[in-house]
């Protein structure tokens, strides 16, 4: 019976598949609240936003009403409430409230509001006779600036995340394995559907796979960094337009020993490549990952030309972005390729 294909430890879109179980140091998140927010999701965002700025404008709305009934300013604002029958009443001689036309929990709640979110309609205002008004209009307007800062912040990170400019980094859904120079390479194609570039632009490449060491330690997702080629050497790539990524297969790579007859029986094998760079627009640094399995590797196959020269330009046609034609290509490994060539 054939064995199951293990789960992939990067997935297609870049999401890495790992789950965190019995995490006893939950208070840890919590020394980074600014952090734990943006990582949020949005409707969680949403609502710790809401609740935030209504539970700041009941507080202080509760301590406005405590400092009206405190000093009365309750029972002078109920008989200055006008009557339609006997009109108005005479305010007492030299009474001034803490804070004008203050007469329910309801009034204190709206001038909680006006306070926090500068709004004056003209109403209600803080008099010169109680102190503690006067402070507690300062507290309010401080804190309800710090509520301000931290919420759109959140938002505003949330927004501009890296992993947002990193959707229009498009892989090749399949990867080739094809002579290049006489030499089995692995092969990739990457582009970038934006004009705006990724500046300073770097990729690389690892291999996972469960591996175990002489001394009989298991290592369940060993990473395996190996060296990637492309047209402009070295790991910095400029680019402006889909670029074809290899990997020379020889003696230090991992994948020295595989042919086409044992590639899809490598279920434990998987490659993820990861491309990072600088968004020209923001100069927020970005980050984009994929991965192949065994059975998403062509052996024996690369990728057709996509850019072409009009009416004096270069044009990339992305219809044919993963589209692959047959080559001829050694069906052995690498090793026993350059073992053939050497006894040539």
């Amino acid at each position: 019976r054939a064995r199951e294909r293990r789960a992939r430890f990067v997935g297609k879109n870049g999401a890495c598949n790992v789950a965190h179980k019995n995490i006893r140091e939950q208070g840890r998140f919590l020394q980074d609240v600014f952090t734990t927010l943006v990582d949020l999701k949005w409707p969680h965002t949403l609502l710790i936003f809401t609740m935030s700025f209504l539970c700041s404008w009941l507080l202080f709305g509760m301590v406005w009403w405590l400092i009206a009934f405190a000093h009365g300013d309750l029972d002078h604002s109920t008989r200055l409430q006008r009557d339609p029958r006997e009109g108005a009443a005479e305010a007492p001689a030299g009474f001034v409230p803490c804070v004008t036309s203050i007469h329910s929990f309801t009034s204190a709640f709206l001038f909680s509001i006006e306070v926090q979110v500068t709004i004056g309609f003209g109403g209600r205002m803080v008099t010169e006779e109680c102190p503690a008004a006067i402070l507690v209009l300062i507290v309010q307007n401080i804190v309800g600036l710090v509520i301000n800062a931290i919420m759109l912040g959140c938002i505003f990170m949330k927004t501009s995340q890296a992993h947002r400019r990193a959707e229009t980094l498009i892989f090749s859904k399949h990867a080739v394995i094809a002579l290049r120079e006489g030499k089995l390479c692995f092969m990739l194609r990457v582009g970038d559907l934006r004009k705006s570039m990724i500046i300073s632009a770097t990729i690389r490449m690892q291999v996972v796979k469960k591996t175990a060491s002489l001394e009989g330690e298991v290592v369940p997702l060993n990473q395996i960094d190996i060296q990637m080629e492309n047209p402009v050497g070295g790991n910095s790539i400029f680019l402006v337009s889909p670029l074809i990524i290899y990997h020379v297969i020889d003696k230090n790579s991992p994948l020295y020993d595989i042919s086409p007859l044992n590639l899809h029986h490598h279920e434990d094998l998987e490659i993820i490549v990861i491309l990072e760079g600088v968004v020209e627009t923001t100069g927020i640094t970005t980050q984009a990952r994929t991965s192949y399995l065994a059975d998403e590797i062509l052996w024996g196959q690369r990728f057709v030309p996509i850019v072409a020269e009009e009416d004096g330009q270069y044009s990339v046609d992305y219809s044919k972005f993963g589209n692959t034609v047959k080559v001829p290509t050694p069906s052995c490994t690498a090793r026993q390729l350059e073992e053939d060539k050497s006894i040539m």
